[in-house]
């Protein structure tokens, strides 16, 4: 009998450790191929040249296929002849390293959730930094450098308007847009989100600029001037259009708001806002662009209070 538990508590165990490298119930992994997942996770390798980004040489931030981390910047790449793009730096804390079975190679995968890229060789003097990452194509994905030093956030949190009104208020925002966000119909009206349960939300499109206001400065602000406990609107408007929602762009972004959630949480808010990967933005009608400031009247479910 004791025979029988310790087979079953190691097959569970093992089957375990086989799907998930983290027990973090807010890590987020993205959906893999079979071709994605051979490599990712069966820790397999792809064949030589053929990789998307082999001799890729855009400017921006090479990411984990499976949890989007930030792994390399593209600044620390450079062409090696293997066959396989090569990195000769790392972000730090973006890599693990762990000694094969055969006591030779060093594999090196994500930290933050465990997904397998490839080697890592030192003593080639390829370069001066005399270390080589081996990765596999397939387990990144890549984040182009912006061209303009602007940033957009996506939030949804009820009546747009009201959300509108108070964004375009803050220091360092250059634009707030209202629309459409988060369903499967291109183009979407108001109509067919108001009345066809389309799936879409109204969301609002903010343009920033970092260098002044930080995108954490800016997610606090969301949460204070809406309620992030209900579950089912926002004040008097009811329906999953008007749920509270943060759509995120990259890892650091969801990052920041779930820290922010976690520091609500421990001051006893129960947070219902979502956090959801970022999907086309469709503008909203033009008559919904700065409604109140046309109107020359003030939100009737939307107000500030200070939650930080």
């Amino acid at each position: 009998m004791k025979v029988f538990i310790l087979m079953l508590f190691l097959l569970l165990n093992n089957g375990l450790s086989a799907r998930d490298y983290s027990n973090s119930p807010t890590l987020h992994f993205n959906p893999l191929s079979d071709d994605e997942r051979r490599v990712i996770i069966d820790k397999g390798t792809e064949r030589a040249f053929s990789g998307k980004y082999y001799k890729y040489n855009k400017e921006g931030i090479y990411l984990c296929k499976r949890c989007n981390a930030p792994l390399y910047k593209s600044s620390d790449k450079f062409d090696s002849g293997c066959g396989w793009p090569s990195f000769d730096d790392e972000i730090p804390g973006a890599i693990k390293r762990t000694l094969d079975a055969d006591g030779h190679r060093v594999e090196i995968t994500c930290a933050n959730c465990g997904a397998h890229l490839g080697h890592v060789f030192k003593g080639e003097h390829l370069t001066d930094k005399n270390i080589r990452h081996c990765v596999n194509s397939i387990s990144l994905k890549f984040e182009e450098k912006k061209v303009d030093d602007l940033a957009r956030a996506y939030y949804a949190g009820g009546c747009f308007w009201g959300v509108e009104y108070y964004m375009e208020q803050l220091k360092g925002v250059k634009s707030v847009e209202s629309g459409y966000m988060g369903g499967k119909l291109k183009n979407p009206t108001y109509y067919d989100v108001s009345y066809k349960n389309s799936g879409e939300m109204e969301v609002v499109e903010v343009t920033y600029d970092p260098k002044i206001i930080s995108y954490e400065e800016l997610t606090k602000n969301f949460f204070e001037i809406h309620d992030p406990t209900q579950t089912n609107g926002q004040g008097p408007d009811i329906g999953e259009q008007y749920k509270s929602a943060i759509f995120v762009s990259n890892f650091e972004e969801r990052k920041t708001v779930e820290k922010l959630i976690a520091i609500l949480e421990a001051k006893g808010l129960d947070i219902a806002t979502q956090i959801k990967e970022k999907t086309p933005f469709y503008k909203a009608e033009e008559y919904h662009q700065d409604y109140y400031k046309h109107k020359g009247k003030k939100p009737y479910c939307h107000s500030y209070r200070k939650l930080f």
